[in-house]
């Protein structure tokens, strides 16, 4: 059953770290599309998303296959002036 949860907290951190390039590539393909709106400009803002798509697979599943996805992404929200003692008395 533990291996049950596990799997799931790690699936939830692969979307989330997923989720961060592909929603990049989401808004620059955006910002190229919609000031003029032609069928070349979408078929590069498209293009544009699907990278951003892939580098998330990919770097979600680096993380994964390393420490883990959700190791990664607790070191991404650490806050490191917390980490140390305060030396300053």
């Amino acid at each position: 059953m533990s291996k049950f949860f596990e799997l799931i907290t790690e699936s939830i951190g692969w979307l989330q770290i997923v989720a961060s390039p592909f929603l990049i590539g989401i808004c620059i393909g955006s910002f190229i599309y919609f000031p003029n709106q032609t069928s070349t400009r979408l078929v590069l803002g498209v293009i544009i998303a699907t990278l951003g798509l892939v580098i998330g697979i990919i770097w979600a599943t680096k993380a994964w296959k390393g420490k883990g996805t959700i190791w990664t992404i607790s070191r991404v929200m650490a806050t490191p002036e917390l980490d140390e003692p305060d030396d300053e008395n």
